[in-house]
């Protein structure tokens, strides 16, 4: 796989899991890294202090998202530590987890999943979309030899294809991005620029083991999924570099499932 040697990225909510995994592995692949964070400053510093100790470049940016001026903080930060450099790669990753099925959910909480999984990433892109540049085209020859525009890419979830009632608001957001991802994808080809959703399954993190304390979760899950375990931040964060790199240049417009097959159908 080409990696993002040379090229800059911004990972969304990179101070811990699927986030801080996913910023590891471009910086290891070459890229110097912008590490976003709304609250976990220490998260933030571990993860950047992770990757220089790799021997990579990461630089930590601070902006809460969901409220009102969080595109203009963000990329403020971004484009002082870009100091004149385009941005190549940008990852939606920060997401406002689930608040309740219907019924529990407040006005509140679902304005405020929508407020941080739909409309920041989508002024997130309006705003990088300015940083990025455009990929070079081949003649249309067929020859595979476009050079590498932007990459693009949000974290969904496999919520959006499981009814699941606790994640009823949550999916939706989720769907919402996705549908973004696809119109995106065709309205930013022309400029060579790729965009894509990955969507997990359930995925074990350091932040959020205590959920799978719960006696025998962990072998139901893993009996409903077709690689029999549990995903781990880096199962995901491989998928992301992949879409990342110029080894996926020809992809567009897809939504990656990164569940390990979870609740692929009856298993025998």
């Amino acid at each position: 796989m080409d990696g993002t040697t040379g090229r800059t990225a911004l990972v969304t909510g990179a101070s811990r899991g699927i986030g801080q995994a996913i910023a590891t592995r471009l910086a290891a692949e070459g890229a110097l890294v912008i590490v976003h964070f709304g609250k976990d400053e220490r998260g933030a510093a571990a993860t950047v202090e992770a990757i220089g100790r790799a021997g990579g470049t990461a630089l930590a940016v601070r902006a809460e998202l969901g409220v009102d001026g969080d595109v203009d903080t963000l990329f403020a930060g971004v484009e002082a530590a870009l100091a004149g450099r385009p941005l190549d790669v940008l990852v939606n990753n920060a997401a406002a987890p689930p608040a309740g099925p219907l019924g529990v959910t407040t006005r509140a909480e679902f304005d405020h999943l929508f407020a941080v999984n739909v409309r920041a990433p989508y002024f997130i892109i309006e705003r990088a979309l300015r940083l990025m540049r455009d990929g070079g085209g081949s003649g249309g020859d067929g020859d595979g030899t476009a050079a590498g525009g932007g990459r693009i890419i949000t974290i969904s979830s496999v919520a959006t294809r499981m009814a699941n009632p606790t994640q009823t608001s949550f999916a939706m957001t989720k769907a919402a991005v996705e549908t973004m991802s696809r119109t995106l994808a065709a309205q930013l080809g022309p400029r060579g620029i790729t965009v894509n959703a990955v969507a997990p399954g359930a995925t074990r993190t350091p932040a959020n083991g205590a959920v799978f304390d719960v006696p025998g979760l962990v072998e139901q899950i893993a009996g409903m999924t077709a690689l029999d375990r549990l995903g781990g931040p880096d199962d995901v964060a491989e998928v992301v570099a992949f879409l990342a790199s110029d080894a996926a240049r020809w992809i567009t417009g897809q939504v990656v499932d990164a569940s390990g097959g979870l609740f692929l159908g009856p298993r025998v």
